[in-house]
């Protein structure tokens, strides 16, 4: 027989069952909040609660118990008497999810989710938290900045409908996974082997590939510090860990993994660590972890996102990758694997006679094995160039030297009369040069005394010391120009070559353009060639593109009003200024991947480096495009002279300064009724058009190289105008 406590307990949860219809629905209360503008963090604060709690009550994942239960009852029927709700509102669908305090029914997959597996992750209707006060707080609505916020990849995928990643915390012993779109999970694994069979069997993260012979790319689960508690790993790794990149593989962590049958990869357990299993019906098995406190996100790219909040974190994340991909690793890294997603090395081809298919060559990639470079295009210390002595410098006949401008030089007299220095910037230099540039997928070959190819991907041996920039053709007319006042668009320090040297292709295609004769003595050159770069390029810029506009740089707008939007746009949305870092950083970091130089490990001149190994290590890619990018910046600036007279006083990659009578680029730039000079620099948003960069004074640029010297480069201080030296002991 029941005890009367028993009874009591009964009718009491009968009573509770009850009690439910004196609050409205989930969602009315949602819209109660949102209409006053309150928080989900200023309600919880009212109510001495957890933000969760508010965020599951409007849910309906659960309710209030007393005596918060009638404080909230109250709050809700004084905001009520305020904000009535519209009569023609259309009613709320039982299946509704919060996704960052944005009301609409749930993606397909979770509702897929909900409604055939038992149990489920449960999402849980989160809004962001309150701005840190040592952040900047965004001045957009909300809703708005959880519109910017991409849907789950793949809504249609079962595997990954919750999106690419989760960043996972714990708070009050409760484990949380944030996925994109404001989902959050619960987690119930309380080991790191079972966080990952949760992450493969049941949270539904992934993403889809982004090309058909690809594959899927592995979930990506982002550990708090609070996380790594829960999970038994540092927070913080020690000096010896940190220079090693890993943890030892004694550590009790790397032994449960072991015991559970996962396996590392060679880089170890470190901040981004990959745990697998031998794939099984081709199916594969690996999770990848992210350690922010670790150092995984690199403050010079990745900005403060290590320390954000974990919604804001994941939102941040799950933005970047929707938009390029799931990060592998730095920005340099996914960069770099964001060229083989695109171009797998190979694919499954036609069936034999028996119906079966094989792994082949994916056409247009640089397919699964390593080629030699020529041995002008290598870095000293190369095993091409074991044979050459110790200390042997090479020189300009030996050695392909295409890198980007570092060149400066003195104020003529009218410029001294200008009062300002006005630096403008291309937007993703190095993304613009890759676009549409012809290069090499496979092995060099080697010619002596070849007809130059313009459309022939290559290293050239040639001698461009006769092309003199007082006379140039720009289009199909003769030019005069003060050549001493433009650099040398062949030599990154803009110096006229002295004599042969070595040049990727482009840079001897565009003395052919500036109309002189060219004869090249030798050449490696690659017959076997293609636009590698170009889906690359577009996926980058697309990125680049929505995600300026999410911070209110549109890609239509006109020079003064673009100007106007780039006036402090990181404040707009200090989240999505975060995206804009990385993105920029994944565009030089993957070009710079491809001439990856040893980092370590035991390594002496003239043996190979891990690098080395990989089809990706292509020097010859990485000169074509930093060619291509530094022949159109002096295309630019030669447009821009013939035209106006004005010649850039400094060069720093892909910023030219100029003295103008005006701050502002308008006030040097040949704009007639809103149209930009053919060919030279234009404002705007997209690739390869300009921004503004910064603007100091002519006094300033004058008093600096008095007391810095004349070789300073200003175009390095422009924007700011402080002077700050790095003594690297060179």
């Amino acid at each position: 027989m029941p005890t009367e406590n028993e009874l009591f307990n009964a009718v009491d949860a009968l009573l509770e069952q009850v009690a439910q219809d004196d609050l409205p629905p989930p969602a009315e209360r949602r819209r109660l909040r949102e209409a006053a503008g309150l928080s989900q963090a200023e309600i919880a604060q009212a109510l001495d609660t957890r933000r969760e709690a508010v965020g599951n009550w409007e849910s309906g994942r659960s309710e209030p118990r007393q005596p918060k239960r009638a404080a909230y009852v109250r709050l809700l029927e004084g905001l009520a008497a305020r904000y009535p709700a519209e009569p023609e509102a259309a009613p709320t669908s039982d299946v509704t999810r919060v996704l960052g305090g944005l009301t609409g029914p749930a993606p397909a997959a979770v509702v897929d989710q909900q409604q055939v597996e038992a149990p489920a992750p449960t999402p849980v209707a989160m809004s962001r938290p309150v701005e840190s006060s040592a952040r900047p707080s965004s001045r957009r609505p909300r809703a708005e900045r959880a519109a910017a916020m991409p849907a789950p990849a793949a809504v249609g995928d079962r595997r990954c409908g919750n999106g690419p990643l989760a960043v996972v915390d714990v708070e009050d012993g409760t484990a949380f996974a944030y996925c994109i779109g404001g989902l959050v999970l619960d987690v119930p694994a309380a080991s790191l082997p079972a966080l990952v069979e949760w992450t493969l069997t049941e949270a539904k993260l992934g993403q889809p590939k982004l090309s058909g012979p690809g594959k899927d790319a592995d979930p990506l689960i982002v550990l708090t510090e609070a996380a790594l508690e829960r999970y038994g790993l540092p927070t913080r790794l020690s000096d010896a860990e940190r220079l090693s990149g890993r943890l030892p593989e004694g550590h009790k962590a790397v032994k449960q993994l072991v015991r559970a049958e996962w396996k590392l990869t060679r880089r170890g357990f470190g901040p981004w660590a990959r745990i697998y299993r031998p794939a099984e019906g081709g199916r594969r098995q690996c999770v990848q972890l992210c350690i922010p406190s670790w150092g995984a996100l690199d403050t010079r790219h990745w900005l403060d996102a290590a320390v954000l909040p974990p919604a804001d974190l994941a939102r941040v994340l799950g933005t970047y990758a929707m938009r390029v991909m799931t990060p592998r690793g730095s920005t340099a890294v996914t960069g770099l694997e964001l060229m083989t997603a695109l171009h797998p090395p190979t694919r499954a081809s036609e069936p034999d006679a028996d119906g079966k298919r094989h792994s082949e060559h994916n056409p247009g990639s640089l397919g699964k094995e390593p080629v030699d470079p020529a041995p002008c295009e290598v870095p000293d210390g190369h095993p091409l160039l074991a044979h050459l002595p110790r200390f042997h410098q090479r020189g300009p006949a030996e050695v392909l030297v295409e890198e980007a401008y570092d060149w400066a030089r003195p104020l003529t007299d009218d410029e001294c009369t200008k009062r300002h220095l006005v630096g403008i910037d291309v937007n993703m230099a190095f993304a613009a040069g890759a676009n549409g540039t012809v290069v090499g997928l496979g092995a060099p070959t080697h010619v002596t005394n070849p007809v130059f190819d313009p459309k022939l991907p290559g290293s050239w041996l040639v001698d461009l010391s006769h092309v003199d920039l007082s006379r140039v053709k720009s289009g199909k007319d003769w030019v005069e120009l003060d050549g001493d006042l433009l650099p040398s668009p062949f030599t990154p320090k803009g110096e006229r070559p002295g004599g042969p040297a070595w040049y990727a292709t482009p840079t001897v295609a565009y003395a052919v353009e500036l109309g002189y004769d060219v004869t090249p003595i030798e050449a490696y050159v690659r017959n076997d060639n293609g636009r590698y770069l170009d889906g690359w390029y577009n996926r980058l810029r697309d990125a680049y593109v929505a995600t300026m506009a999410d911070l209110g740089v549109a890609a239509d707008l006109a020079p003064d009003a673009f100007l106007a939007a780039m006036d402090g746009y990181r404040n707009n949305d200090p989240d999505m200024a975060i995206v804009v870092s990385a993105i920029k950083a994944t565009v030089k970091g993957g070009i710079g991947k491809l001439r990856e130089r040893p980092r370590g490990e035991g390594w002496k001149p003239g043996q190979p480096w891990r690098a080395l190994a990989r089809p990706t290590w292509r020097p010859d890619i990485r000169a074509a495009v930093i060619s291509k990018t530094r022949t159109n910046m002096h295309r630019k600036m030669l447009k821009h002279a013939a035209f106006t007279g004005q010649y850039p006083v400094a060069v720093l990659s892909d910023c030219a300064v100029y003295a103008a009578d005006g701050p502002s680029p308008l006030d040097f730039l040949p704009y007639r009724e809103g149209m930009p000079l053919p060919g030279g620099f234009r404002l705007g948003v997209s690739p390869g058009m300009v921004k503004h960069e910064g603007t100091q004074s002519v006094l300033w640029g004058e008093g600096v190289r008095e007391e810095h010297g004349p070789e300073l480069n200003l175009a390095r201080y422009i924007k700011d105008g402080s002077i700050i030296h790095t003594d690297t002991g060179e």
